[in-house]
């Protein structure tokens, strides 16, 4: 029951992050990105790296006066469409405002980068926090509903099958309370009192 309740809550909050965001048509990551530092007022720097084995895909970097994305150059234009919304994601919930402070990942992508200048570092690694979970299910979000606006069907939520299929990805539960769309239970239909058994 609480899980439930956490997942709705997580929907909710994630679902009205997206739906009070700009995105561009045709989508494109780069162009939404630029509209969110527009809005943000502070820059975002993109930084294609050579992916390197165990290291994030993504990081997401806070200076004292931008946030550098980093993601992996040598991947398929999808993923990379991804690892940016990703890490846009985490500006656009807040977690780089308490995320930890510089990490390995950063010195190793990022050599060149003075380690005086780095704040805060988000790593696009385990997906089982509660961060990450966000942070992935907001960018899906964005992607859904780009694809709503250039078809013509933008509603302020997902619905039907892109709905059923978004909540299915990331264990969210069924829309509304328990009982129903509703929130109300069926009728117990009544029992006639016992009689004489009919032929």
């Amino acid at each position: 029951m609480g899980e439930d309740r956490s997942g709705r809550r997580l929907w909710r909050r994630c679902t009205r992050l997206v739906e009070g965001l700009e995105l561009p048509t045709p989508f494109d990551a780069g162009a939404f990105i630029a509209l969110l530092a527009g809005k943000r007022g502070r820059a975002i720097r993109l930084m294609p790296v050579a992916y390197r084995p165990h290291t994030p895909c993504g990081l997401l970097i806070t200076t004292d006066r931008a946030d550098c994305i980093v993601y992996a150059a040598d991947t398929t234009p999808l993923h990379q469409q991804h690892i940016l919304l990703h890490e846009a994601a985490h500006l656009i919930c807040g977690h780089h405002e308490t995320s930890p402070a510089a990490s390995a990942a950063a010195e190793l992508l990022l050599p060149h980068l003075p380690a005086a200048l780095v704040e805060r570092v988000l790593g696009r690694t385990v997906y089982t926090l509660p961060q990450e979970a966000e942070a992935e299910l907001v960018a899906s979000l964005i992607l859904n509903r780009a694809a709503r606006l250039e078809r013509g069907t933008d509603t302020a939520v997902p619905a039907g099958q892109d709905e059923a299929r978004l909540r299915s990805l990331f264990g969210a539960p069924p829309p509304g309370p328990p009982g129903g769309a509703s929130g109300v239970r069926p009728r117990r239909e009544r029992r006639a009192p016992d009689g004489p058994a009919g032929g």
